[in-house]
């Protein structure tokens, strides 16, 4: 066996509707299927889904305050007013920012733009920046992605006489800011009718309001900003994202194709994925290692040298972001392990002091990525003791209602249910951070601690031909709201097991499928699962969850699964019979369960069948002392720790059980995989280590034999090598036929050793054979030997499967 990360959840389409999308959009059933999977109920609104156009956005003047924020801006633009234009940092920001700047532009509006400091000034408005505003002659400040949360910044400006439009898309507090007009779809009673807009995306219905148009020329910003700010691709978002990508294959603005260039995806097809994990990372390095204004440059320059010099430096930017990122994740995953530890284990806050803020999002998210827990992430300044940070969320936690809950301990916070920004002083962090834990105890069930991934259909490969791959595009762009589809392939069967990359962390699959005697083929990649290779048997069977792609390669087309998880739902074997190297293998076995599970308190178990095997074990196996726990089987059949490392244990609780020794009787290996019922993988060694090696069983004449030979010579020096080959030649006994034999006597109390002679006791009793454990377990050997030894993998593997169903037959019939 071998568990998946997550919870798989498969979708459930209602099958008229997919035959009559198919019927009358003429499209593939996959595709069909995968409109009806997202919420697609009619054939209009697959339409417009598959094939919408400019027709279908909105009217700009729906949203409240858009007639007044017109008409004031129409105003500064007749009277000549100074206008600024007051962004945000992040990328949503410096989009927003930079639409503004070339719609102002070609309106001929006198303006300049600003975006505060992410260190310097934080967040948001700030009094310095209005004051400055004030002075320079600023008569109308817009802002764009920000200020919806700024009560009393706003008031400020009226008391300085600036007039201040706000166009924002987080969360409206309570209160909200008495701007002369507030933009934003969320704002109580807007009836606007899709509320999920970016910053950029209020910023881009302002200016088509301005323009009295839908400004096309304008659709790239908004889609970077978009897809930056993780928007549902539903709705408006869709239809701008798909449009500004088309736009943006031959953009027409020198400092996107500077960003795309320096990106690495020149000649490539520009996809939402692109933006999310190439562009979208430049953009922001600006903001959160230096300031922001120099990103708004480039989107603004129509210098091509100019431009492609910035891209330069914010690639240089984002390389040492992420330095810093690898160097604070680590730390940062210490202190979460550390509140873990404390019973603190719903919500992480981790802060420490002079962490740089600008990235402790970004840290965040790897937190979440790890721990699957709601995250805080906070930078404290030493000097004042504020901590500034940001926080992640998980599916069924609400930051932004979790925040307001805690608002008395914050100086400031916003954002929304996914994600959110915050400051507070650093003496209340204890409290906050109890706080937010009793917020999610309330909230979570312990199954939402756990991933859940939702697939589209479960599939088999014979059912995804190329060209139904082909047709999946029609539902780009993907990203948040529209996932890329998902499917789920069960019992696949495994050709080749690679890992790739420089430090072999990615896994690469050959799988097949057998279906109406067809064979079916592909590869499956999974980027960040190199570990778990050595988790998986050559003959496993494999579900995979995943999402399909074409791989192209010196003009061969292949069809492709990119894995999101897998799983293996049988017990695996892995034959270590005959293997040398014993040792090795156990290591590299300890460092694999222990990254594929990602818990280093995991490790194998070993097997010892007799007591005897005990006393050999770690002077001639590994020399492990207490290092790897041991059980050994007692002759009862039940197991007894071998070592202080087994005593802190349950066996049955135990993944990974290797079989180290041969087993005394097929009784006893039956009962230890009765007891390992945690078993997933099983590694059979069966080494010979006590005395009674070998697997023919003396007859009683031999016994006989040699028994009268110690009566006549009174004593056997069983040291003396050339007695003892002589005898053995004389006898036709092998020495570890002789040595067998004087086990029994010795069991049996026949025989007495002293020094290295062997000789009768003085008044034996009188004992059969059968009483021997060892006259036993030779007795039994054969049938043991054809089961543990002469058998397959496949074989061994099938006869273990079979005792755990028949156990788990015996509890279902007791339960």
């Amino acid at each position: 066996m071998l568990a998946p990360k997550a919870r798989w959840s498969i979708g459930n389409a209602d099958e008229m509707l997919v035959e009559t999308f198919a019927r009358e959009l003429q499209i593939d059933p996959l595709v069909a299927r995968l409109l009806v999977l997202r919420d697609i109920r009619t054939v209009p609104d697959a339409e417009q889904f598959l094939h919408g156009g400019v027709h279908y956005y909105f009217d700009p003047y729906l949203l409240d305050g858009m007639l007044p924020a017109v008409e004031r801006i129409r105003k500064a633009l007749q009277n000549d007013e100074f206008i600024r234009v007051y962004g945000d940092y992040d990328a949503d920001g410096v989009s927003s920012t930079s639409l503004m700047a070339h719609l102002l532009k070609g309106l001929g509006a006198r303006f300049d733009t600003y975006i505060p400091h992410r260190i310097r000034e934080g967040y948001g408005l700030n009094r310095s920046a209005i004051e400055l505003a004030k002075e320079q002659g600023v008569k109308l400040l817009i802002t764009v992605d920000t200020g919806i949360s700024a009560v009393q910044e706003i008031a400020y400006c009226q008391e300085l006489g600036l007039d201040i439009i706000v166009t924002d898309h987080h969360e409206p507090p309570e209160i909200l800011p008495q701007a002369l007009a507030v933009i934003n779809p969320k704002k109580p009673g807007c009836p606007y009718p899709y509320k999920h807009l970016a910053g950029v995306g209020v910023a881009f219905k302002l200016a088509h309001a301005l323009l009295d148009r839908l400004p096309e020329e304008l659709l790239e910003f908004a889609a970077l900003g978009t897809v930056a700010d993780l928007m549902p691709l539903t709705g408006e978002n869709r239809l701008i994202v798909k449009q500004g990508l088309l736009r943006m294959q031959d953009s027409t603005y020198a400092g996107f194709r500077s960003l795309i260039g320096v990106s690495g995806i020149e000649n490539k097809e520009v996809t939402a994925s692109h933006i999310g994990f190439s562009l979208a990372p430049r953009i922001n390095a600006s903001g959160r290692l230096e300031a922001a204004d120099i990103a708004v440059k480039l989107l603004t320059t129509s210098d091509e040298k100019e431009a492609e010099q910035i891209a330069f430096e914010l690639d240089m930017l984002n390389k040492e972001r992420q330095l810093i990122v690898e160097d604070m994740v680590k730390e940062a995953f210490v202190l979460a392990e550390q509140q873990q530890a404390k019973g603190l284990d719903k919500v992480i806050v981790v802060a420490k002091e002079q962490w740089n803020v600008g990235v402790v999002g970004i840290v965040a998210s790897k937190i979440v990525e790890k721990f699957y827990r709601p995250t805080l992430v906070l930078s404290i300044d030493p000097l004042t003791g504020m901590a500034k940070g940001s926080a992640r969320s998980i599916a069924g936690f609400d930051l932004h209602k979790a925040l307001t809950a805690c608002e008395e301990m914050l100086d400031h916070y916003g954002g929304h249910q996914a994600a959110a920004g915050m400051s507070l002083n650093s003496s209340h962090l204890e409290s906050f951070t109890h706080k937010l834990n009793e917020l999610a105890a309330a909230a979570l069930t312990e199954q939402d601690f756990i991933p859940l991934l939702k697939a589209d259909a479960a599939c088999s490969l014979a059912d995804v031909p190329i060209a139904s791959i082909e047709q999946l595009e029609k539902l780009a762009p993907f990203g948040m709201g529209n996932p890329a589809p998902r499917f789920m392939f069960t019992d696949l069967s495994l050709g080749d097991i690679r890992t790739m990359g420089k430090e072999k962390q990615h896994l690469k699959l050959a799988l097949s499928q057998m279906k109406e005697e067809v064979s079916c083929s592909v590869e499956a990649v999974g980027f960040g699962k190199g570990s778990l290779a050595g988790l998986i048997a050559p003959a496993a069977k494999v579900d995979v969850l995943g999402e399909l792609s074409i791989n192209e390669w010196n003009g061969v087309r292949k069809p492709q699964i990119m894995m999101q998880d897998f799983r293996i739902t049988h017990m695996q074997l892995f034959d270590w019979r005959g293997a040398g190297q014993l040792s090795t293998k156990l290591s590299v076995l300890q460092n694999t369960i222990a990254a594929g599970n990602g818990n280093h308190t995991l490790t194998p178990a070993i097997v010892l069948f007799d007591e005897a095997d005990a006393a050999l074990f770690t002077s001639t196996a590994f020399q492990l002392g207490d290092s790897v726990p041991y059980w050994v089987v007692q002759d009862n059949e039940q197991l007894r720790p071998g070592n202080e490392s087994a005593k802190q244990l349950e066996f049955a609780n135990m993944q990974d059980i290797i079989l180290y020794t041969i087993p005394r009787s097929v009784a006893s290996l039956q009962s230890v995989i009765h007891q390992a019922s945690g078993m997933m993988r099983c590694y059979p060694v069966f080494a010979e280590l006590g005395p009674d090696s070998g697997s023919t069983l003396p007859s009683r004449d031999m016994f006989k034999m040699l028994y009268g030979t110690l009566q006549k010579e009174g004593s056997l020096n069983v040291q003396d090598v050339r007695l003892m080959t002589s005898f053995s030649k004389r006898s036709g006994l092998s020495p570890a036929m002789i040595q067998f034999i004087l086990s029994v006597f010795e069991e049996l109390g026949f025989v007495e050793k002293q020094g290295g002679f062997v000789k009768l006791h003085a008044s034996p009793a009188k004992r059969d054979l059968t009483a021997s454990r060892l006259y036993q377990h030779r007795l039994h050997r054969q049938e043991v030997e054809s089961i543990v030894m002469y058998s397959s993998a496949k074989e061994l593997e099938e006869w273990i499967a079979d005792q755990i169903k028949k156990e788990n037959h015996i509890l279902e019939e007791i339960i």
